[in-house]
Order: C-alpha cells, then structure tokens, then sequence
C-alpha cells in the first residue's frame, strides 16, 4: 500500500530533497503554488516538504498536481515553540504543549524535525525547557536552516544532532519562491516510507547556501499584506 503522504506522481527515488518550505497558505508567505512547482523543476528538486505554519492545506494541493514528490508537512506553534512533523495525515492544531504535538505527529506514524533550535532571532523557537523534552522524541534537526543568520546557531544546532545521534538536515526554510532549491539534502534511494526516507537521511549530503537576510523583510511585507488584506489569492 503506498504511503498516503507522498504525492502520487513520484513514489520512489528523491536525490534531492527540501524539508522545509512555505507557502502562501502560511501567514509570512506570499508564495503561490504554481509558483513553486515551477521554481522546484527549475531548480531540479525531486522531493520538498510543505510546512506551512498550523496547517496542511497547502501541501494537500499542490500534490494533487505535482510532478514531483510532496510530503505533508506542518510547522506547529506549541506552547514550548515550533516543532515540525512530517509525513502527516492529519493536522496537528496549534496550542498543544511540545510533548502532545510530538505525540499527534507519531500517532500518525509521522516524522518529528526541530527547526532551527537556536535561533533565538526567531520568537517562535523552541524554548530550552522545550527541546530537552521532545529531544528524546525527535527524528532529526536542523542543523543548516538558510534564513539563520547567525551561523553559530547552525553550529550549536550540528553539535545537538552529533550529541543525540540524530540526522542532521540542511534547509532552505524558503518563504519565497526565489529561496527555493538554494539549499537541499542530496539522498540515496529510498522506499518513500518515513523510516526509508529517515534511513536516507542518515546517508544523505548536504547541499547549503545561505539566504540573505533581506528574504525576512520579504517575510514582514507578507505579513503586513494580510493583516491589511485579510486575505490572498493563493
């Protein structure tokens, strides 16, 4: 039986892969979603993972009509900061503490990913207390997210992943479409089950490149447009 997070139009190989990504169905995001389908063929990725801010909507979408491989994912506000959990059948709502949202994401044989632990730029990192709880829970950090721009935070975050024996991943965390295939994880051949795609990654290679810190102004203006909108064609 095929895995139902995995779009249908490619179920096998991912060399490269992006497991962060946004889209505009996130609230700092503009990004439509023909407008990444079309920056991911440019950019040769074969698989991304779309999480959006507490929801999967948009992931739902666009792998009703993408010619490579989406997996549902969700960036989840907990009340310890975000987790992300990926190969989702379900939305995880936002407001549950670290420990419940890790639980929501395993009962549906998903995958947990901290994002960007120590990035203390962000308001919405995971909080100290946070990360030593889901810790034990985890399946994988990342250790190169392109929007830091402290590379300090990727190091301590490298350091984490060494510590605990988990994957280490490098992102894009694109909220724009021009972010997109920048950084990337280069994969072996897999099944496309989570714990296939979770064995590749151990294996995997890093592709990294470095957003400008400009793309967060991109973020406020996307933000700014749909408080004073209310709403976006996406």
């Amino acid at each position: 039986m095929r895995n139902p997070s995995l779009s249908r139009k490619t179920r096998s190989l991912v060399p490269r892969a992006d497991l962060h990504v946004h889209t505009c169905y996130s609230p700092d995001s503009l990004t439509a979603l023909e407008a990444l389908a079309r920056r991911c063929r440019q950019s040769g990725l074969d698989c991304i993972a779309v999480t959006d801010h507490n929801t999967i909507q948009g992931a739902l979408r666009l792998k009703e009509t993408a010619p490579f491989t989406v997996i549902t994912g969700e960036e989840i506000r907990t009340t310890g900061g975000d987790i992300i959990g990926l190969f989702l059948r379900e939305r995880v709502p936002p407001g549950l503490t670290p420990l419940e949202a890790v639980r929501a994401v395993k009962d549906q044989g998903g995958l947990v990913s901290i994002p960007h632990p120590f990035d203390r730029v962000r308001s919405s990192v995971i909080t100290a207390a946070a990360l030593d709880e889901v810790l034990p829970h985890a399946d994988m950090i990342e250790t190169f997210n392109a929007r830091n721009t402290n590379p300090r935070h990727d190091e301590l975050a490298a350091a984490l992943a060494a510590r605990a024996g988990l994957p280490g991943i490098a992102v894009s965390d694109a909220h724009t479409a021009g972010e997109v295939g920048r950084t990337s994880m280069e994969l072996p051949p897999h099944d496309g089950t989570p714990q296939g795609f979770l064995a590749a990654l151990r294996a995997g290679r890093p592709q990294c490149k470095r957003s400008s810190p400009l793309v967060h102004m991109a973020s406020a203006y996307a933000k700014a447009r749909k408080r004073l909108f209310w709403s976006v064609p996406c």
